[in-house]
């Protein structure tokens, strides 16, 4: 089952009208402060235990810590053996584990409202069966990365701007306990000799973990959530990434089979728009993709997925992207889609675009056109081969026919800043021509949101030849009301 349903399994049992986090926090702490009251008539309070305002602060977390301990406690008893019954689903088993919990709740006596107490009951089986205060934020659709720096802090990425969230573990051993959990339901490990994983979830969604003695503040956690439903071009474009007007030439780059490089940095939203690119493919073509955690989500039907692998605890058995991508062609690919490359593949992969494989795609990390250039540059050095510069940069330029930028702006909006055509060689230099440039001038608004967009420069790009010659036409307008001849820079 994939994370995002078992994430949502019985949501309803539990909490039938399921509240924002804000709402979710101020019932916390409501319910906490029941507890507490509760638990104070139980045992004295030590008056070094209050804060500022005079309020005991250790009880309340112990208090309620306590019931649900005691409660978690029941319930194993309670479940027994069905917690590994193989022959039951994990609706089954929640819905088993949520009704065990009533009546153990019951038993504790202590006077909550429905709503408390079906908050209570959900926490303890995201405790025992999901994956305690990550859980709300895992079923938010409006997260899209979680960040926990450490257990009492948990940053999350909404339309992309970052904030910390009211949601904390309750030490760094409930912290690891979640981590392991998580990992070992992919068949993965972390302990301290193999102190960092990076894995897929069932779902697709990217889990990267690191505990002490790597991590100096405790083990950290980020999860990188999976879209269940790819985004479009039309997506895009009603977002403000791209113009129709660039939607309609990078559809016709695809299908003139230009080999196509996407550049950003770190979460610019490369591989969204390598896989919006990857929806202008035929249908009829074969499609092989390659990548270190399967991200891509392609919807034609001719497509092979391979994924590497890391080295088992031995340190035998990876096979890396370099291997897949000289596998791949034995396989009698039409494109090659390669998610990412950041080592010596890029020479692999620039070689196959050189030798008869047109319209593959990838990206790279760079901050510029220009910037992608070196980068493709200097991975091809890291691949061994004792090969001279110009060599190299000739290699790039024959091989790669677009760079597209991908940047997130200040106002966290995700843009395409630029398309760039590669001309050729002029001398020792790479020659590139802009097709579209954002539009920084335009400013921003009383938001501080950007009110630029990509702009046509106008100038000819030398691959509309091509388009003729394969009876691929666009509009003139996409070029903007006047087209400059040929240019270069």
């Amino acid at each position: 089952m994939k994370l995002s349903a078992r994430l949502s399994r019985t949501q309803a049992e539990v909490d039938p009208q399921t509240p924002s986090l804000a709402d979710s926090e101020r019932e916390g702490q409501a319910l906490e402060a029941k507890v507490a009251t509760i638990g104070q008539t139980m045992r004295p309070v030590p008056a070094s235990s209050s804060s500022l305002g005079g309020a005991p602060v250790q009880p309340v977390v112990d208090a309620l810590a306590g019931l649900k301990q005691r409660a978690a406690l029941a319930l194993f008893e309670r479940m027994g053996t069905r917690f590994g019954d193989t022959s039951s689903s994990e609706e089954e088993l929640r819905a088993s584990a949520i009704e065990e919990l009533s009546v153990v709740i019951d038993q504790e006596q202590v006077p909550l409202s429905p709503e408390e107490r079906r908050r209570l009951i959900r926490e303890i089986a995201d405790e025992v069966m999901g994956y305690g205060p990550l859980q709300r934020l895992l079923e938010d659709p409006s997260v899209t990365e979680i960040m926990v720096n450490r257990f009492d802090q948990i940053y999350v990425e909404r339309h992309g701007h970052l904030s910390l969230t009211g949601a904390q573990f309750s030490s760094d051993d409930h912290l690891r306990k979640v981590i392991e959990r998580i990992v070992s339901r992919v068949g993965r490990r972390i302990d301290e000799s193999s102190p960092l994983v990076d894995a897929r979830l069932e779902d697709g969604s990217r889990v990267n973990a690191i505990i002490p003695p790597l991590a100096v503040n405790g083990p950290s956690l980020t999860i990188r959530k999976f879209s269940q439903v790819p985004l479009t071009v039309q997506n895009l474009i009603e977002w403000g990434s791209i113009t129709p007007e660039m939607a309609e030439l990078l559809s016709a780059c695809v299908r003139a089979r230009l080999n196509i490089i996407v550049s950003g940095g770190t979460g610019t939203g490369k591989t969204t728009l390598l896989n919006v690119l990857s929806s202008f493919i035929p249908e009829e073509d074969r499609i092989v993709t390659i990548e270190d955690a399967v991200e891509l989500q392609l919807q034609q039907e001719h497509v092979v997925r391979l994924e590497s692998r890391p080295p088992n605890i031995e340190g035998k058995g990876a096979v890396g992207i370099r291997e897949l991508v000289r596998n791949s062609l034995r396989m009698r690919p039409d494109r090659i889609i390669v998610g990412e490359v950041r080592g010596g593949e890029s020479l692999d992969m620039l070689q196959a675009m050189n030798t008869g494989h047109d319209g593959s795609l990838s990206t790279v990390h760079a901050n510029s056109p220009r910037d992608a250039i070196a980068r493709l540059e200097t991975l091809v050095l890291m691949a061994g081969m004792d090969l001279p510069l110009r060599a190299i940069r000739e290699q790039v330029s024959s091989a790669v026919d677009l760079l597209v930028q991908v940047t997130r702006l200040r106002d966290g909006t995700r843009r395409v800043t630029h398309v760039t055509e590669v001309q050729g060689m002029e001398g020792d230099i790479v020659t590139l021509q802009d097709a579209f440039v954002f539009d920084y001038a335009a400013g921003m608004d009383e938001q501080g949101r950007f009110l630029g967009k990509p702009i046509a420069t106008g100038i000819r790009p030398r691959f509309l030849d091509r388009f003729a010659e394969l009876g691929i036409s666009v509009s003139p307008a996409v070029f903007g009301p006047t087209m400059a001849p040929l240019g270069r820079r």
